[in-house]
């Protein structure tokens, strides 16, 4: 059966602007930027290795669009994809579109750009993070931390407890070594929140088998915002 991601009424505007990005790609591609990438493990199906903070421009000159987000998201290049995620709309973002989108994933630059462009911005961050964190891929995973990081970073009205509620399920990721600088990063997050939270998430990483992720959330040194503002 058809779904969103495969069928939509298409616009000559949006249109126009989906042609018009795809020649600017073209236009600002860098092979060498490709190769630095690869080197770093950042292997993608397609790639003009435009940077990041170049694509950020682009999409300045455009007004938010669901539909050429996904038009852009659908040519699958390393580019639109960024694109598509600074592109959309967060309250025309849907659940199936979340997982459509994250299951797709090639590189953790992905994930984080689309956590940061546009996950903590729906309605269902904290449920996708959640169900993220339970997931099999590994990229997936992933997302649900980095997604709970950011949203501990960006989410000032949301009680501590919406973040305690992850503990359960980031004890058994830590046990996956190739998660632990996204943990350790994310752990951090949660240390800045606030006073409560540091302590909370210092005696989680305590109970922890993982010394680095200890480290991270202040076990082995002052807790960050415990004697400061709390940020």
């Amino acid at each position: 059966m058809p779904t969103e991601m495969d069928l939509w009424m298409d616009d000559p505007v949006t249109d126009r602007q989906f042609n018009a990005l795809l020649q600017r790609i073209r236009q600002c591609g860098s092979g060498e930027v490709v190769a630095q990438m690869k080197r770093l493990g950042l292997n993608y199906a397609h790639n003009w290795g435009v940077p990041v903070t170049l694509l950020r421009e682009m999409m300045q000159e455009y007004e938010p669009s669901h539909l050429l987000a996904l038009k852009l998201w659908n040519r699958r290049w390393r580019e639109t994809m960024i694109l598509a995620t600074l592109a959309d709309e967060p309250g025309q973002v849907t659940e199936e579109q979340m997982d459509f989108w994250t299951r797709g994933f090639e590189t953790t630059e992905i994930a984080e750009l689309a956590s940061a462009h546009l996950w903590s911005k729906t309605p269902f961050a904290y449920a996708k993070a959640l169900e993220w964190c339970r997931g099999k891929k590994h990229l997936t995973r992933y997302t649900g931390i980095h997604l709970l990081g950011r949203m501990a970073l960006t989410d000032r009205k949301s009680p501590d407890e919406m973040f305690t509620l992850f503990f359960d399920q980031l004890a058994t990721l830590s046990k996956d070594r190739s998660l632990e600088t996204v943990l350790g990063r994310t752990l951090t997050a949660l240390s800045l929140r606030s006073p409560s939270l540091c302590r909370a998430v210092a005696v989680f990483a305590g109970g922890l088998d993982n010394p680095a992720l200890a480290v991270c959330a202040g076990q082995e040194e002052d807790p960050p915002g415990v004697d400061g503002d709390g940020r």
